[in-house]
């Protein structure tokens, strides 16, 4: 399968060399630095220094291939996606933004090739998770989603550091919030909705964020009560980034409040992803909660993981570390692109996340990262700590 991955970055560098070193694969990366793009020349991938704000030249990159993952910033997924449906290429991303996949999923009804965008972690896995466990209920009242990308050793006031994309972190605070409430779909503010739970005896806040339930709003409509997803931070984030969104005005400043975050926040490869989703039902006559969650840690790359995918390239990093979100979301893409090429996702149209198994997920040689022992589409406690 020839693809194009889009964006040598953090993320994008991971999806590259993952796919690549399957063997299954012919992998060309583009991104418009060069700088961004030497350290993979080196690891012998294809590499293609490339403006997509440039549409012929996006267009003549695309095609050819058989499909291209969109790995660059969320604002960059409805160009990239346009480019892919003129191109007649398969087209797959990692956004949260609800109007790109809103427009994507109108790209797809008169397309003969596959769209599906929001394969990474939330959107993506913790869709798969909630809508397995939905599917084992007779009856659903309340689904939770709760998702954290956050550093291990937090020792500032926010108490967070940078493990992703600063543009993605700014857009899910600012923007509405879908949720179900009495199983019709609904909106919540932003940044509300404050809860406090424990993960593996770990303190975290929870509130309302943008565009981690992906599609399941529509998916499960009419068929549970209440559905939402909030962000987990640790106690007391929440009221300093209210602090600076909504008393300093920075939410009609997105590019103060980036440029301040890019320069205040260090970057940090020692991070963590935990996923928790609890669904609330009736199974057989009974009032059942299943829990499901996992965390993710950063690894050293000389790290093995329990069952080896591959043995990727190491990444240029001082700490020669990956990062939990880079195993966490590149997990999802790749999950989606090989069960595709596998002929177990549709061949065209728009695909949601929760046309995939949890069960087919976790079995996956790359959703594999995932896995904590033999798991079903049950709720498992059990944490992993591997790297493919």
């Amino acid at each position: 399968m020839n693809l194009l991955v889009l964006g040598a970055g953090h993320i994008g560098r991971q999806i590259a060399r993952w796919l690549s070193a399957t063997g299954d694969y012919h992998v060309s990366i583009a991104d418009q630095s060069d700088e961004a793009l030497a350290p993979l020349r080196v690891q012998n991938l294809d590499t293609l220094r490339l403006d997509i704000n440039n549409g012929p030249a996006l267009e003549a990159a695309l095609r050819g291939r058989d499909a291209v993952v969109n790995a660059l910033p969320f604002f960059a997924s409805i160009p990239v996606a346009r480019a892919a449906h003129a191109c007649g290429v398969h087209y797959f991303d990692l956004t949260e933004d609800v109007n790109a996949t809103q427009t994507i999923a109108a790209l797809a009804k008169d397309a003969n090739t596959a769209f599906m965008p929001q394969c990474g972690l939330a959107p993506g896995f913790v869709g798969i998770v909630a809508h397995s466990l939905v599917r084992g209920f007779d009856r659903v009242n309340q689904v939770k989603m709760r998702v954290g990308a956050l550093p291990q050793y937090p020792n500032n006031a926010l108490k967070y550091n940078l493990t992703w994309s600063v543009d993605g972190l700014i857009n899910e605070y600012l923007h509405p919030c879908d949720a179900l409430r009495d199983g019709e779909l609904t909106q919540l503010a932003p940044m509300e909705g404050l809860e406090h739970l424990q993960v593996d005896g770990v303190d975290y806040e929870a509130f309302n964020t943008s565009g981690g339930l992906g599609t399941l709003c529509d998916t499960l409509a009419g068929k549970v009560g209440s559905l939402d997803y909030k962000t987990l931070r640790y106690p007391g984030h929440l009221t300093l980034m209210r602090f600076l969104i909504q008393d300093l005005g920075l939410r009609d400043k997105p590019e103060t409040l980036r440029t301040l975050l890019q320069d205040a926040l260090p970057r940090s490869l020692q991070d963590k992803v935990v996923v928790f989703v609890a669904v609330d039902g009736w199974k057989q006559g009974h009032h059942i909660q299943d829990v499901f969650t996992r965390t993710l840690l950063s690894c050293s790359i000389n790290e093995h993981a329990r069952e080896q995918v591959q043995k990727p390239a190491p990444e240029q990093t001082q700490e020669n570390t990956v990062s939990a979100i880079q195993l966490a979301t590149t997990a999802g893409v790749c999950t989606a692109v090989d069960l595709f090429r596998e002929g177990r996702l549709p061949a065209r149209g728009f695909i949601r996340q929760e046309s995939i198994s949890l069960q087919a997920f976790l079995a996956n040689r790359f959703g594999r990262v995932y896995n904590a022992g033999d798991i079903g589409d049950t709720g498992d406690t059990r944490d992993t700590r591997v790297m493919p």
